[in-house]
């Protein structure tokens, strides 16, 4: 079996290292050398985007395709960049998966989402991400791809923290009252794109997520109890001095459901809450 990833970063990186543990061959493209030096580190085949005909071999040989990159203000560059190789190789993947983000679904006061709650993105990195769906699932449709899209709050892990901004003195507790947000174990993410793998459903959207929501401030002073170090003091929002896109995201509040995903694919976050995934990656050195 043979992975394929537009996009070799940390969400993508991860389903690399689960799969390749199981006997999967995986490909991943690659802008320039240094791009290619990381996957190839890995045991993986780096594909030259720039490379027409590599990419068309490479599909051609796909059973699961995973596109990670955001869009830009063209839209989905692995989109762009993979539909004409796909029809000259005759690519038809079992499995094609998008990720998303849960930012689709705007504010919502700290209310729950599930799949089928209203799109109301508030940002333009947000609206370009409907978009983006809207054409894989088109895409999808019309050249009989299995497309799934999966909609992510924030992902961390080893080397992608609270940890690492407690360690560099640039976390902030910030008081924003009210405000709470879901993330994902970057192990967790891995396992439900592999159980989508396992039963592909064209036009499925799932949310991917832990099941307790929480604000920053308890997150960030969970963290640096396990670090055995003082939490920074709360501050409030309007003296955090955040940049416009944090600003933007602490503008939203939402819970969000996963109970599709658990209950299609079977799926179940080893990491439910974030205690029990910050210390996972205390324990791996993270």
């Amino acid at each position: 079996m043979r992975l394929f990833l537009f996009g070799y970063g940390f969400s993508g990186r991860a389903l690399a290292r689960r799969l390749a543990a199981k006997g999967w061959q995986v490909a991943a493209t690659h802008r320039d050398v240094e791009g290619a030096g990381r996957i190839a580190a890995d045991g993986a085949q780096p594909v030259d985007l720039a490379d027409r005909a590599a990419l068309v071999r490479a599909l051609a040989q796909t059973q699961a395709l995973l596109v990670t990159a955001p869009p830009g203000p063209d839209g989905c560059p692995g989109l762009n960049a993979l539909v004409g190789p796909m029809a000259e190789a005759g690519a038809f993947p079992d499995w094609t998966g998008y990720l998303s983000t849960t930012g689709v679904y705007g504010d919502r006061h700290g209310g729950w989402v599930t799949e089928q709650s209203r799109l109301a993105a508030q940002s333009i990195e947000g609206a370009r991400r409907v978009g983006a769906e809207r054409d894989w699932l088109e895409v999808g449709r019309g050249m009989g791809l299995t497309v799934a899209i999966f909609r992510l709050p924030g992902i961390y892990g080893p080397g992608r923290s609270a940890f690492d901004r407690l360690r560099a003195g640039r976390a902030q507790r910030i008081a924003a009252p009210g405000q709470v947000f879901s993330r994902i174990h970057v192990d967790d993410l891995a396992t439900g794109l592999e159980a989508s793998i396992g039963r592909p459903r064209a036009g499925g959207v799932y949310n991917l997520c832990d099941d307790e929501p929480a604000p920053n401030s308890e997150v960030i002073a969970y963290a640096a109890q396990l670090l055995g170090m003082a939490p920074p003091p709360e501050i409030p929002l309007a003296e955090a001095g955040l940049s416009g896109p944090a600003l933007r995201f602490y503008a939203e509040s939402k819970r969000v459901s996963n109970a599709r995903a658990k209950a299609e694919l079977g799926w179940r976050p080893a990491y439910p809450t974030y205690r029990e995934g910050l210390a996972a990656v205390l324990a791996a050195g993270g």
